[in-house]
């Protein structure tokens, strides 16, 4: 029998902060439609620029840039769902956004591992994909997964062998951010058909989703736009992600860079809504800073505060985020800088109430996979998530007869009250396990070994005989069909 995985914790604010004014977020939304109005997006898509034409947007054909009125913007968006739900391939896993909870998940989609076993830098391949999808469906504070590398060892199909290795190795909700282009997402939407059992069941609790990418500045790429089509068109979630660099492909003003990126995401998800009303789409913008000596690009600088407008921004537009955080510049795991990057990322995420987040995992500027780091940032997440519980005050937590009885100059120890509750009040972090001399151990070893025991205990629900078959054929198919093109 598979080794029972811990419940999905998401985290649940008690608390919330407001990083923008109203009158900010409405600057902000009123420059992001001056934007689409009067510069435009380009998109290289024929089937994009025709769906545009046909609704009365602006087109100009040979540079492909679309203006989008705004009454046209609002018109789109009317039928845009502020939530949805995002399956799991076990229901108990299933991720219902209007809940008022943050959802986590890993990183994606780096294109190196530090080998879990000889230590050896190298290409990732398809199987870290499966082991890391393990690992994630054991863990309680990631939700859903996004493959962590790249699956380098299958060419231009790699996307969809992320899926099947995904699908096989967890049965949380799997979000891709590589399938791209018409073809890979017609297979991607039959590998969620063979998944979810049929198109009816893949639209109610659809088992993946996607994000794309934007161009900045102001670019759509033509791949994620066309496959995003598709994918809408079944009812698959998809998300926008722009990435304005503070500098180089952004104004060097946050304001600037904010509404430039957003212009990107919103004439995405107005194109979406025109070609299928009702399609779900969510909101990601995450933006980074050009050193201006190197041109280096910087994920973290001293003044990062705009990292958690971008949840309001997605609000006000009444659309889903998903967020950004970990993700680290550090080159190696278990650093000052691994950590301290990255430490107030979850706490102050989750007073923004974003509805999805990511993403744990990587080093390297979410290039490298050193397998372990994905159980310290899971402590970071879970010291955040009780940062953000609201204390119970009650008789029995005051404790008032226990003080009576106890009295001045007294001792808790052996009291009934204290043998109650101490196991719930103290809950260890990985910097304080203990070792045969009762000194703490050091957390880096500490996660690997963890590591160690999931991989060798845990084995999640497998897919049943019939559908794995299904999803070996389709693969198959595909690996025929786009290497002849």
């Amino acid at each position: 029998m598979p080794l029972s995985r811990p419940a999905i914790e998401p985290i649940r604010s008690a608390y919330r902060l407001r990083y923008l004014k109203d009158e900010q977020l409405d600057q902000l939304q009123e420059a992001t439609l001056e934007i689409m109005e009067t510069a435009g997006v380009r998109f290289p898509s024929e089937k994009a620029l025709k769906i545009f034409t046909d609704h009365g947007a602006q087109v100009e054909h040979a540079s492909g840039v679309v203006k989008i009125p705004r009454d046209l913007v609002f018109k789109a968006l009317s039928s845009l769902p502020r939530y949805f739900c995002m399956g799991g391939r076990e229901p108990v896993c299933d991720l219902h956004l209007d809940q008022g909870v943050t959802y986590f998940t890993t990183d994606g989609c780096g294109v190196e591992t530090v080998d879990f076993e000889t230590r050896q830098r190298r290409p990732s391949n398809k199987a870290d994909c499966g082991m890391m999808a393990r690992v994630a469906d054991y863990l309680s504070a990631i939700a859903f997964y996004w493959p962590m590398v790249s699956a380098q060892d299958h060419g231009v199909t790699a996307p969809l062998h992320e899926l099947d290795a995904a699908w096989n190795n967890t049965v949380k909700h799997v979000q891709s951010e590589t399938i791209m282009g018409e073809i890979p997402a017609r297979y991607a939407v039959e590998m969620g058909t063979v998944i979810a059992g049929s198109r009816e069941e893949l639209r109610r609790r659809p088992p993946f989703s996607l994000v794309v990418c934007t161009i900045a500045p102001l670019i759509q790429d033509k791949e994620g736009i066309e496959g995003a089509l598709v994918l809408a068109e079944a009812g698959i979630p998809v998300g926008f992600l722009a990435m304005p660099t503070l500098g180089t492909t952004a104004p060097a003003t946050l304001a600037g860079a904010l509404a430039m990126g957003d212009a990107e995401i919103i004439s995405a998800t107005v194109l979406m809504q025109l070609a299928s009303p009702g399609a779900p789409v969510f909101h990601s913008l995450m933006q980074a800073w050009a050193d201006p000596r190197t041109a280096a690009y910087v994920s973290y600088p001293l003044d990062s505060r705009a990292r958690y407008a971008p949840v309001e921004m997605a609000h006000h537009w009444r659309m889903p985020c998903l967020a950004a955080c970990y993700g680290t510049d550090s080159l190696e795991v278990c650093t000052w800088q691994s950590a301290a990057e990255t430490a107030l990322d979850t706490f102050l995420v989750g007073l923004t109430g974003a509805e999805i987040v990511t993403g744990m995992g990587l080093a390297e500027t979410y290039t490298l996979l050193y397998p372990e780091q994905i159980i310290l940032d899971s402590d970071l997440y879970h010291r955040a998530r009780h940062y953000l519980l609201e204390m119970e005050v009650s008789p029995e937590t005051l404790a008032l007869d226990t003080i009576r009885t106890v009295g001045p100059g007294g001792n808790f120890l052996g009291q009934k009250h204290t043998r109650q509750h101490i196991r719930q009040s103290l809950v260890r972090a990985i910097t304080h396990q203990l070792g045969a001399d009762n000194h703490y151990r050091d957390p880096h070893e500490v996660a690997i070994e963890q590591l160690h025991w999931i991989l060798e205990n845990h084995q999640p629900e497998p897919l049943e005989t019939a559908k794995r078959a299904e999803l070996t054929r389709l693969l198959v198919e595909a690996e025929r069909e786009m290497t002849q093109r």
